[in-house]
């Protein structure tokens, strides 16, 4: 398999070279060359594996010529044995043909685990091949950054860096960060917005020269292995309510646009899925573009699903680039425009071809709540706030009631107790056992300004030397 640059003009690489590049060098984003088709037949063959089997048949293809299969099977099953419930992902249904898919049984109770935990074992299995060690660099708005600290804590070649947007997170979101030590662990907190965070993260990737003698990767979802991840879930869904015979519709919560791209990924590879919803809150720049071809920069406000505070949505260039026929150059005028401008339309005929799997919709906070009380109120099932939002816009957008309708369960309702006290829902949430003592943890962060020398100087300094836990 190899990977080819969105804007057209970096290499082409493998898996492992892609694993540890991220951002591409002429600044786009990795994609397949590419991508794999499975055929009716054989994905309903797959019927009834355990998840981490049908993780190795839909993933396979991706790390074909890097990883062998022997080593990529153990590596998966090391991954989903972290998470705490047998199914890894099940599936609780809220109504008649309404499904919340739950993501959030991994170590960190957010969907991101499902990605990450497989990130830092893949990372481990290349770095020690080949005698390397990296540094990581990631910009989170909230749940990436555990997941990424908890993913690759132990990787014996790795020193972490994650940056996260000053008092913009929840306090379980944050200490679920601060709280884990290790000479090689470092949070930097950023006097500014999440865009801004991940800003830096793209210029650092863009010019690497303040590091000597090491390089970047990447835990966002710039990193193809995050989508690749991403792509299995779908599958375990659509086999639970009797795909690929039917076909199943997905509302995903989403800012930054990976989770939803990886649904559209699964439905191009052969699964049979009639209906993506992107479900987003205030910060509706991916509404704006579903609902009426606008893709234009707005003012980033705060809200209760601070997972989805995002104005730029990153992953969003790769489904551009199908859009426009994979034409590279024509992406990197797109975005130079975007950078330039803060905006742009596509011809029409793109954005009426998107439209034909895409709807969407934009929850405020006050919708949020009341889709928490109302889901609670009619079956006992507390939900997070970004869950919340993609019930609300599954029910404000499905096409067919025929349809099964799974909504992304994206968090653990704990990791946002003042949303879910805003509900009023009057259900007191207890963390699970592994996070019982963590309001007691002592936490260990960084303030920087919002100023990329100063955190690339930050990083030069602590980056390579660390030793892990």
């Amino acid at each position: 398999m190899r990977y080819i640059s969105t804007r057209g003009k970096a290499p082409a690489l493998n898996f492992e070279d892609v694993l540890l590049t991220g951002l591409a060098s002429d600044g786009g984003l990795y994609v397949p060359e590419n991508l794999p088709h499975f055929t009716v037949e054989e994905i309903a063959s797959w019927a009834g594996l355990p998840y981490h089997e049908l993780a190795f048949r839909v993933m396979r293809p991706f790390v074909s010529g890097s990883i062998p299969d022997a080593d990529f099977k153990r590596i998966l099953a090391q991954t989903y044995a972290t998470f705490a419930h047998p199914a890894v992902a099940p599936l609780r249904q809220l109504e008649g043909n309404e499904w919340v898919m739950e993501l959030f049984h991994g170590p960190t109770l957010a969907f991101k685990d499902f990605a990450l935990q497989l990130l830092g074992r893949l990372l481990d299995y290349v770095l020690a091949k080949r005698n390397e060690r990296v540094v990581i660099i990631g910009a989170t708005s909230g749940d990436t950054g555990s997941a990424a600290i908890e993913g690759c804590r132990r990787c014996e070649n790795v020193d972490i860096f994650i940056l996260h947007p000053h008092q913009r997170v929840s306090e379980v979101q944050r200490r679920q960060m601060t709280t884990i030590f290790g000479e090689n662990i470092h949070n930097i907190a950023i006097e500014g917005n999440f865009d801004d965070c991940q800003e830096m993260v793209k210029a650092s990737f863009a010019d690497q020269g303040f590091l000597k003698g090491t390089r970047l990767v990447a835990v966002n979802s710039i990193n193809w292995a995050r989508i690749m991840a991403q792509i299995v879930y779908y599958f375990h869904a659509a086999l639970q309510l009797g795909g690929p015979a039917r076909s199943v519709a997905f509302s995903v919560p989403t800012g930054n646009f990976g989770d939803i791209f990886a649904g559209y990924l699964a439905r191009n590879m052969g699964l049979p899925i009639s209906q993506l919803v992107v479900a987003t809150n205030r910060n509706d720049i991916l509404h704006r573009f579903m609902s009426g071809n606008q893709y234009v920069k707005g003012t980033l406000h705060p809200t209760l699903s601070p997972s989805m505070d995002i104005m730029v949505s990153s992953n969003f260039e790769r489904l551009l680039f199908d859009l426009h026929g994979r034409n590279g150059e024509a992406i990197a005028q797109l975005m130079a425009s975007f950078k330039l401008g803060g905006g742009f339309s596509v011809e029409p005929d793109r954005w009426t071809e998107a439209r034909t799997l895409f709807d969407s919709l934009a929850v405020d906070d006050e919708q949020t709540c009341q889709a928490i009380a109302e889901v609670f109120a009619a079956t006992g099932e507390v939900l997070d706030p970004h869950t919340a939002i993609g019930v609300k816009a599954a029910r404000e957008c499905r096409r067919s009631l025929d349809t099964p309708m799974v909504v992304l369960g994206t968090a653990h309702p704990v990791k946002f107790p003042d949303a879910v006290e805003q509900a009023g829902v009057g259900k007191a949430l207890a963390l699970p056992a592994h996070l019982e003592d963590l309001f007691q943890r002592p936490e260990r962060c960084t303030v920087l300004p919002n100023d990329l020398a100063a955190v690339q100087a930050f990083v030069a300094e602590h980056g390579n030397r660390g030793k892990p836990l």
